[in-house]
């Protein structure tokens, strides 16, 4: 690796979750096309896709554990269900949720090629993004981001000759009551919580925004590039 990689940066605004996981496929190929054809370190197509969802519950890799009656009980609450490649079980994603999905080339940012070194920094990255609003955020056994004994922020990720797709969810002014009706991640015993609730007031995504995207050139030691304003 050799000088800062750039990344770019595109804001989908509101999408439905089946539109952008369309997208990501897309992106995806590209870049793996990309690098079968450049064998480089150094690639152009670096890309993270920054989303806001329409009401929708979506489980991982492990998704047989939910049955077509979970999937149509969940339905009835006027979310989507999809069933998707990452790892992790069930979350949600909606309203007030700030997405990220990275779509990266693992070899652009570590020696190693690592998942392990990938998710490490995405949970630095979440971490250093709740500084920014002077929350003290922590990991700990369990997948996600913490503030006490609430998650933040989720991880599900999926790796594909060294090309990642999924990412991150962090909820900004998210109506945590469509958690009521799932088990975040499978992790029992545990909440879930928001900037909004943290702070006392309103965080929106647009907000949160512009952070992020510092949070994740300091972590990942890139430069953003693209459109990256706020719809």
């Amino acid at each position: 690796m050799g000088s800062q990689p750039f990344v770019k940066f595109k804001n989908l605004g509101r999408m439905a979750f089946t539109q952008a996981y369309q997208m990501q496929k897309e992106v995806a190929r590209t870049l793996l096309e990309e690098v079968a054809c450049h064998s480089q370190d150094m690639v152009s197509g670096n890309t993270v896709l920054l989303v806001e969802h329409d009401p929708v519950y979506t489980v991982g890799i492990r998704s047989k554990q939910y049955s077509a009656e979970v999937e149509e009980r969940l339905r009835k609450l006027q979310a989507d269900f999809v069933r998707t490649n990452r790892g992790g079980l069930v979350t949600f994603h909606g309203p007030g949720q700030l997405v990220a999905y990275p779509i990266l080339y693992l070899g652009s940012f570590f020696k190693d090629k690592s998942m392990r070194s990938y998710v490490h920094s995405l949970e630095q990255m979440i971490i250093d993004f709740c500084t920014r609003f002077q929350l003290e955020a922590k990991t700990t056994e369990h997948t996600g981001v913490w503030i006490g004994d609430n998650k933040i922020a989720a991880i599900g990720v999926h790796g594909s000759r060294y090309v990642t797709t999924h990412g991150i969810a962090i909820n900004c002014n998210t109506d945590l009551s469509w958690f009521d009706h799932i088990v975040p991640c499978g992790i029992k015993d545990k909440g879930v919580t928001s900037l909004s609730r943290e702070l006392g007031r309103v965080v929106t995504i647009n907000e949160a925004y512009p952070i992020l995207v510092t949070a994740f050139e300091r972590q990942f030691k890139c430069t953003a590039v693209g459109e990256i304003k706020c719809s």
